[in-house]
């Protein structure tokens, strides 16, 4: 086959043949997931957008948004727990139904940055910036700083510093990403993920949540995906994409989801206290969920209504 062959075949929509089980179709009603318990105010901003005839991108982004306010979330924005060093780093990213993405990296004093990558995917014909030229960007562009000290964070860093020993806590809000997939009424897709990332982490490490394909992946002509957890099992595995790509082929989507968490044990032997989950969106409308130990909940909107589910699970913790 040649070339050209080759990548008209991978970029076809699926084929009849392909899309044997997608028999439902969207609800006529916006779908929506988001990744832990902070994912219920998320959606039901995202549902006040659409209502509101805003775009399903809008909804997204907006949704997330509501969590990286929230000072009391120690995960995501700037209530996050710093890295060693002090210092509390932002990532984000999003995309929408045509692949389109913007993601920002290493930002610091931004309250919204999953609002600096649309801007970033809306206004320049990059995907990612990061550090120093990421808010030099954002800051020519309309955003302005925010310093915030949080006395509870600052005084439970200086504690860690006495044994800067770095131990992953299942389920626990040391990398507890907001990510976020949602269809609107007429099948379109979105997708965002925002995080302070792990707490007390190397200064200068960045995780999944802004790296599409890791944290995040939509495909229009498939579903979308997003992971949270540990962000350096995801992307070895480029998890959200595996999902999406997964369905492409046919898995349905809890399913997916779970042979991405046993693709990650499997490349990672013996590991141990490494929480990692995934959510999973159909472009027909079905959707799943998955993760490596148990207590993975998320928000959950369908036809009109948001609860909270707990997602299925390959272990307990000890």
């Amino acid at each position: 086959m040649s070339l050209a062959g080759g990548l008209a075949t991978w970029m076809e929509p699926l084929q009849a043949a392909d899309l044997a089980s997608l028999t439902t179709g969207p609800s006529g009603t916006p779908i929506i997931l988001s990744t832990w318990r902070h994912g219920l105010p998320a959606n039901d901003r995202a549902v006040e957008v659409l209502n509101a005839k805003g775009s399903v991108l809008d909804a997204v982004e907006e949704g997330v948004a509501v969590v990286e306010s929230d000072l009391t979330n120690r995960s995501v924005g700037l209530g996050g727990r710093p890295d060693r060093d002090g210092f509390t780093t932002l990532d984000a990213c999003i995309q929408d139904h045509d692949g389109r993405a913007g993601a920002v990296a290493f930002l610091r004093e931004f309250e919204h940055p999953i609002k600096v990558a649309r801007a970033i995917m809306d206004r320049t014909p990059h995907v990612m910036l990061v550090g120093n030229g990421a808010e030099q960007w954002a800051l020519a562009n309309g955003f302005t700083k925010r310093k915030v000290d949080i006395p509870e964070v600052r005084k439970a860093w200086k504690e860690w510093l006495k044994t800067s020993d770095y131990k992953p806590l299942v389920n626990i809000e040391n990398h507890d990403t907001i990510g976020m997939v949602a269809m609107d009424a007429n099948g379109k897709l979105a997708g965002s993920c925002t995080t302070s990332g792990l707490a007390y982490k190397v200064h200068g490490r960045v995780g999944d949540s802004p790296i599409i394909g890791a944290g995040l992946f939509v495909d229009g002509d498939v579903g979308a995906a997003c992971a949270t957890g540990t962000g350096e099992l995801v992307i070895r595995t480029s998890g959200s994409h595996a999902v999406v790509e997964m369905m492409r082929n046919g898995v349905e989507p809890e399913e997916a989801c779970e042979r991405a968490v046993r693709r990650i044990l499997h490349k990672h032997p013996g590991l141990k206290g490494h929480q990692v989950g995934f959510l999973a969106l159909r472009k027909d409308g079905a959707h799943g969920a998955y993760s490596v130990y148990k207590g993975f909940d998320y928000a959950l909107t369908k036809e009109g209504r948001t609860q909270l589910a707990d997602a299925p699970y390959m272990m307990e913790w000890d």
